[in-house]
């Protein structure tokens, strides 16, 4: 009798919990932004406009992404770029679907064990810190690609705003202030940098000030154009090959005439009857994001509460399982042939994942079979959808804020250092997260591991919401729990990419979790489980377009932990 009492009086206090958060949740709802003809949702509410005049324009989803992507590498520098890279997930009212890599590869002369020194270890951070760490760039091919094939506007006029924002110079916002600021110490090394991000007497720009960006213009009206052949030959291509000669870099010539960004047949999968469209390897969040949901389709997540200590449990498990794949079979498909995509996104693998699931205590990690290694959070995402419902989710990134803070004398843009995404010491696993495992060790013009995960969701062919966000390995739990805040608890697109986050990824074995968004009674509930907690201020930023199927209105969410981002619309 006691230990049914006992029982009932822990059903009746949880209830009570559940409740009492889903009042704290109702108080916090943001009504979405809406439109009826086409919107744009990114961290920089001036691209996010030039992507809507696009639309205005006539362009469609595809046009106003590549005029967005274009603006966001002259207006949200610490992401944005020409100089990085990323993919673009592409669903059609017409039920078209496909995706495009336009991810970095390592030079030509790149090898195994580049970074290490005699005793096998990375001196001074080199693989992120340094000229070494940048890949060949691929932004400016991959919307190249994507234009070519949906393309409706010229490519010039796409081009034209970034032009205009970069020569005319925008208005410095506290948010840049700042984050300039943080970095002056960065700037100060690095001549080209500082000629970019300081003032000419090496003071820092202040709100208000209007900061152009001269060599940089001249980029972007080389690619308007010349298209791709604006950025990997002529006059930037040199720049860069020149740069990298005179600085201790390994890019050259011919590695930038070499790239090509790929169009890649998508992930796909379903969950309760919607179908999950997202990126292939080398990213490795579609394949991930699909294992997961597989996993979590098994349990009723709407009975257990949204954010109830049992239902994080249950996820946690689920990232904890998606992540040890992750590390043990993913990279390049183009390096890795043998790699079991097919087994890994079934539900039958899913269902023998879901069945080690313990309700009652966590599982345990083995750092000697499964790690998975740090990835910067410092990334960008948006989301676009035109009139007519085509739909494109894009991420792209410099790794690291502001990638290698290395502006290429002469053309004003930032090298990422995404060369650090590659596992740099072979063999090496354990439980700090680092990972030596093969699909991702360097190779020459390979594409390292990513997990960007641009994500589109459809139902009965036609595409229901466009989603994803920054955030490094978090990507792609932040994507995975929006999506099921829409499909399981019913949340409205701006309270779904709002809405708390907590993140796990086998290696380390803690589960963060951000600070706001659950109640006190709630994680230690969770921790009574065996689950270690580190708190953070926020975890992703995730854009989010939604569009009813029956009016063709249009909700935006753009995450409020973007500080100036926003959602445009018409």
């Amino acid at each position: 009798m006691r230990q049914s009492a006992s029982r009932n009086l822990f059903t009746g206090v949880l209830a009570i919990l559940l409740l009492g958060h889903a009042l704290l949740a109702a108080a916090a709802t943001r009504e979405p932004v809406r439109a009826r003809n086409g919107m744009v949702a990114s961290a920089s509410l001036h691209a996010s406009e030039v992507g809507v005049q696009v639309l205005k324009n006539g362009g469609n989803a595809v046009d106003a992404a590549i005029a967005t992507a274009f603006a966001m590498a002259v207006t949200w520098p610490t992401a944005g770029n020409i100089g990085g890279g990323g993919f673009l997930v592409y669903y059609g009212a017409d039920g078209t679907s496909t995706t495009f890599d336009f991810r970095e590869k390592a030079p030509l002369a790149a090898t195994e064990r580049m970074y290490l020194d005699a005793d096998g270890n990375i001196p001074d951070n080199i693989n992120h810190d340094s000229i070494l760490a940048v890949g060949v760039p691929g932004t400016v091919a991959g919307l190249a690609l994507a234009h070519e094939r949906f393309g409706s506007l010229p490519w010039r006029k796409l081009v034209a705003p970034s032009v205009r924002l970069a020569r005319d110079g925008i208005p410095i916002s506290w948010l840049l202030h700042d984050s300039f600021k943080g970095r002056k110490s960065r700037w100060d090394r690095y001549p080209s940098s500082a000629k970019v991000f300081l003032k000419k007497d090496g003071s820092l720009y202040e709100p208000g000030d209007t900061w152009k960006q001269p060599d940089l213009a001249k980029t972007l009206r080389r690619i308007q154009k010349d298209g791709r052949d604006g950025f990997y030959k002529g006059k930037t291509a040199e720049l860069i090959a020149d740069f990298m000669a005179n600085n201790g870099g390994i890019i050259t010539l011919e590695d930038l005439a070499r790239y090509e960004a790929i169009e890649r047949e998508p992930i796909r999968g379903t969950y309760r009857g919607h179908e999950i469209v997202s990126m292939p390897p080398p990213s490795s969040g579609g394949v991930v994001l699909v294992e997961m949901l597989n996993i979590l389709e098994g349990f009723d997540l709407a009975s257990m509460g949204h954010n109830s200590a049992q239902y994080l449990h249950v996820l946690t498990e689920a990232m904890r399982r998606g992540y040890a794949d992750r590390a043990r079979y993913l990279g390049d498909p183009d390096f890795n042939e043998d790699m079991p995509l097919a087994r890994l996104t079934s539900k039958e693998h899913a269902a023998n994942l879901r069945n080690s699931i313990s309700l009652t205590i966590k599982s345990e990690s083995d750092p000697q079979q499964f790690a998975d290694r740090y990835e910067s959070p410092e990334t960008t995402h948006f989301s676009v959808v035109d009139k007519d419902g085509n739909m494109v989710s894009l991420t792209y990134t410099l790794e690291w804020g502001y990638g290698s803070h290395i502006v290429v004398e002469g053309a004003g843009f930032l090298l990422n250092n995404e060369m650090g995404d590659f596992n740099a010491q072979p063999g090496i696993t354990d439980e700090r997260g680092r990972i030596g495992t093969a699909p991702n060790l360097i190779r020459p013009e390979k594409r390292m591991l990513s997990s960007m995960t641009p994500t589109i969701v459809a139902k009965d062919g036609v595409p229901l919401f466009a989603t994803g966000s920054p955030g490094g390995k978090t990507i792609i739990n932040t994507t995975m729990q929006t999506i099921l805040n829409v499909i399981d608890h019913g949340l409205n697109i701006a309270d779904a990419v709002d809405a708390g986050r907590m993140h796990h990824q086998w290696l380390p074995d803690r589960t963060i979790m951000e600070k706001t968004g659950f109640s006190p009674d709630t994680k230690h509930l969770y921790e009574a489980l065996g689950h270690k907690v580190r708190e953070v201020g926020g975890i992703g930023a995730a854009m989010a377009i939604y569009r009813d199927p029956e009016t063709g209105i249009l909700y935006g969410g753009a995450d409020s932990r973007a500080g100036d981002g926003g959602s445009a619309s018409y």
